[in-house]
């Protein structure tokens, strides 16, 4: 078996495992990441699958799987093998027939709207306005909830780096007995805080996708008129379109779970640090304490505003990631050229069709 088919087996299997319930989305996700990333050169990727650390952790995957594997697990394996030795082949193969196509089509599609280019140009320009308009007042509320969720935060651990300064005035073997709860008290301190700090943005995210969703539907209904003979054509923008902005609402989504998790790797080291602390002598307790009496509330103001300025800009970010996405589809229609995104949008479709039809015939038995 090819290198690279084996290791997208390896990939599925991951995913899979002993469940039941294998969700096509998902799939189809790892393995489109999976060809992105290692690219189409057979020598290359045979090369890169024996030397990546990517390859260790799906090795890793599948003993922790077949651990526990389930008979349609090992079903599935069987049938994986040979799916993905055919999609390697068949995304080759289709690989310029596609590009030719979503050439052609932005041609067609372009020689079509030609008549009203004036019209669709300003059509899209209104919505780019519109959009930025729209976008403003999120991007504000997001990195007003940034910093909000950074000053709670702050105000809730301030008091821990007053109580440890008050606590080294005791005798060390007091000090020595209470370090410990104080240490777990402000490791749930910081999770709850971190936990927080993500249910307060997490409903930007959400508010920022539907609007992305509300931004396409405008879109939709403004070119209708001058689309009457393109319409299939049209739809294919559109639909590219809208996936780029959902993908992009996702990755915000993403990158605010990330910034709030590396707050809390941040935080965390002060806690682990206090425990280690009690478990040495006595006599030297003091000693060992003092720098990170001195330290902890400037350790956890430094780390929260890290934090507020990596996260706060995000929603500005994003507007300016949708604003572009507009303004490329825009000059697609205008000019008729396709370009690699395009390209590799109908690629992913394909690999995304494959995998849900392949495994709606490898669905497990019913109980």
């Amino acid at each position: 078996m090819a290198p690279k088919a084996a290791a997208l087996v390896l990939v599925l299997l991951a995913i899979s495992g002993s469940r039941a319930d294998v969700n096509p989305d998902e799939v189809a996700s790892v393995i489109w990441k999976y060809f992105t990333e290692l690219g189409s050169n057979a020598k290359d990727t045979a090369e890169q699958l024996h030397q990546s650390e990517l390859s260790k952790q799906l090795n890793t995957l599948l003993k922790s799987n077949l651990q526990s594997v389930s008979a349609y697990a090992e079903d599935l394996q069987q049938r994986l093998e040979p799916f993905a030795l055919e999609l390697q082949a068949k995304l080759a193969q289709d690989s310029q027939r596609l590009k030719e196509q979503i050439q052609r089509e932005l041609q067609e599609l372009q020689a079509k709207l030609a008549p009203y280019a004036d019209q669709v140009h300003e059509q899209i320009g209104t919505n780019i306005r519109e959009l930025r308009a729209r976008m403003g007042p999120y991007a504000e509320e997001l990195r007003s909830r940034v910093d909000r969720s950074a000053g709670e935060l702050r105000q809730a651990l301030e008091p821990y780096a007053a109580e440890l300064r008050e606590r080294l005035q005791d005798n060390a073997e007091s000090v020595q007995a209470s370090l410990s709860p104080y240490a777990e008290r402000l490791q749930r301190q910081i999770d709850g805080g971190v936990e927080g700090v993500k249910q307060r943005l997490s409903p930007v995210a959400d508010e920022l996708k539907a609007q992305v969703e509300r931004s396409v539907a405008e879109l939709r209904r403004g070119l209708s008129p001058y689309a009457q003979e393109v319409r299939d054509g049209l739809e294919r923008q559109l639909q590219s379109l809208s996936a780029q902005m959902e993908r992009a609402a996702e990755e915000l989504r993403a990158r605010l779970a990330a910034s709030s998790e590396e707050l809390r790797a941040q935080l965390s080291p002060l806690a682990r640090e206090l425990r280690e602390a009690a478990s040495g002598d006595a006599e030297s307790l003091r000693q060992r304490l003092q720098p990170l009496a001195q330290q902890l509330e400037q350790r956890l103001g430094q780390s929260l505003e890290t934090f507020r300025q990596q996260a706060a800009p995000f929603g500005e970010t994003f507007g300016q990631q949708l604003v572009q996405r507009l303004e490329e589809m825009r000059g697609k229609l205008d000019s008729g050229a396709a370009g690699v995104e395009d390209h590799l949008e109908l690629l992913e479709k394909e690999v995304r069709d494959k995998v849900a039809a392949f495994l709606s015939t490898a669905a497990p038995p019913q109980e």
